[in-house]
């Protein structure tokens, strides 16, 4: 097989042959992550010469996230993992876990990493900051995937399901499935994270447009998916409303919600729609507490994500379509 030329090389890349020239030759005063770019394409190519010692070494894939406590990002996390596991050697994924009340520390995080980062995966919440740090990445041309929620008035990658179409498929399904008339409450983390308030705006906008009335929604309550908070949003809403008929949790911490349906004496008569099989929502399911679980596949995402990430750096060839990630309805009789 014939030695890849400098231009067959700039083209996998998307730059120019001087600057194929200066890295594999290894003169300098090429960006580290246009460096990255073409050791990478010289790589995908089979460049047969040995790469200059600057510039050889790991290819870094950051993956930024919050919450490890939480179920869900504890499972994306994971995912990562076993992703990470699966790829050449040079390919390192670093999972970073930021404080998600601090916007700041995320941005500062996003512009200044403390490795030599090729491309970045994030799952962060939505602040001014964040996206101001995105769209300055942006210009830098670092390959950058959104997964899960995206962050306002930026552009580029994002991975995840159709949050808006989740929303109302919740609708959908409590104004089939409950036949009670009554009120209705949706529950989330808060307005920080996109992916929620699509969620819940799908979720109103299914009922008001097709709930044919029979529906009324009182209140959108934010639990920041922590188990105190949602349990005492929950408990306040049944005192304050008893003829309560239907709860939608856009956001986590289903198992707190579960515990006051089961000890509540009107508990089994709420239809509760939820996110993210677990172990305690499938146990739900099945007891009755819990309706519906819409499982937004975590797994799927990070591969997908990194599949995108790898095509940018040129590490593969093959196409990666992009449509949004399909959920995954369960009930009792589907587990």
């Amino acid at each position: 097989m014939p030695k890849p030329t400098f231009l067959e090389i700039a083209r996998r890349a998307g730059v120019g042959t001087a600057t194929v020239e200066r890295v594999l030759n290894g003169r300098g005063g090429v960006r580290p992550a246009t460096v990255e770019k073409v050791v990478a394409a010289a790589r995908s190519l089979d460049y047969p010469r040995r790469l200059p010692e600057a510039h050889r070494g790991v290819i870094r894939i950051e993956v930024i996230l919050v919450r490890p406590d939480a179920t869900f990002f504890a499972r994306l996390a994971r995912a990562f993992e076993r992703i990470a596991a699966t790829l050449d050697r040079t390919i390192a994924v670093h999972r970073t876990f930021l404080d998600e009340t601090d916007p700041a520390a995320i941005a500062r995080r996003i512009l200044d990493p403390d490795m030599r980062r090729a491309a970045l995966i994030l799952a962060v919440p939505d602040h001014p900051l964040v996206g101001a740090a995105l769209r300055q990445l942006d210009v830098q041309n670092i390959p950058t995937v959104q997964i899960v929620t995206q962050i306002s008035a930026t552009s580029g990658s994002y991975v995840g399901i159709d949050n808006y179409a989740a929303g109302r498929m919740a609708g959908l399904l409590m104004s089939r499935m409950q036949r009670r008339p009554g009120k209705v409450v949706a529950l989330c983390h808060s307005q920080i994270y996109r992916v929620h308030r699509d969620r819940v705006r799908g979720f109103f906008d299914y009922l008001m447009e097709a709930g044919g009335g029979d529906f009324e929604l009182v209140a959108a309550l934010f639990g920041h998916d922590e188990g105190d908070r949602n349990a005492g949003q929950l408990i306040e809403a049944l005192t304050r409303w008893p003829d309560l008929v239907g709860l939608y949790n856009a956001g986590g911490a289903n198992a707190a919600l579960n515990d006051v349906l089961r000890r509540h004496p009107l508990g089994r008569e709420i239809f509760f729609v939820g996110h993210e099989l677990t172990e305690r929502s499938t146990r739900a399911l099945r007891e009755g507490t819990m309706d519906v679980v819409l499982d937004q596949a975590p797994e799927a995402q990070a591969r997908r994500a990194m599949d995108l990430v790898l095509a940018m750096l040129n590490l593969h060839d093959l196409p990666v379509e992009n449509p949004p990630v399909r959920f995954v309805t369960f009930t009792a009789e589907n587990l």
